[in-house]
């Protein structure tokens, strides 16, 4: 079952704790959350920015890209191996999938203008 809003912020937090050493101890499943949760940040900072409107099937696409070039990062800066890697790209397209569903889902399009971010990227970032 794909990580929601909580499991992947749980997991960000793992992933990117600055005490938490270089090596490959983290699992696929907390690579795949991290990068799922910091793919949807950086896609709401630039929608935000901008205000723009974007239909479901764009901005799941985009997310999935962001979450595998992050993934790509992780696995480079956290030692993983190429199984591994592939996994937790797999892992993240569920995750980026699911979460927009989450809080998007019931929406004509991704609007920015109309919806809040979602909570768990305003609790850890501040709001937009």
């Amino acid at each position: 079952m794909p990580f929601g809003w909580g499991e992947s912020h749980d997991a960000y937090q793992q992933v990117y704790d600055d005490n938490q050493e270089n090596k490959a101890s983290l699992s696929h499943e907390l690579i795949a959350g991290g990068a799922a949760f910091t793919a949807f940040k950086a896609f709401e900072d630039d929608k935000r920015k901008k205000g723009e409107v974007v239909n479901h099937q764009f901005a799941k696409e985009a997310l999935v890209g962001l979450a595998g070039l992050e993934v790509d990062r992780l696995a480079e800066t956290k030692g993983a191996d190429m199984w591994d890697r592939e996994k937790a790209k797999h892992e993240a397209r569920r995750n980026v999938e699911h979460m927009y569903n989450e809080h998007y889902g019931n929406d004509n399009d991704y609007d920015p203008n109309q919806n809040d971010a979602p909570g768990r990227l305003q609790q850890q970032f501040g709001g937009y």
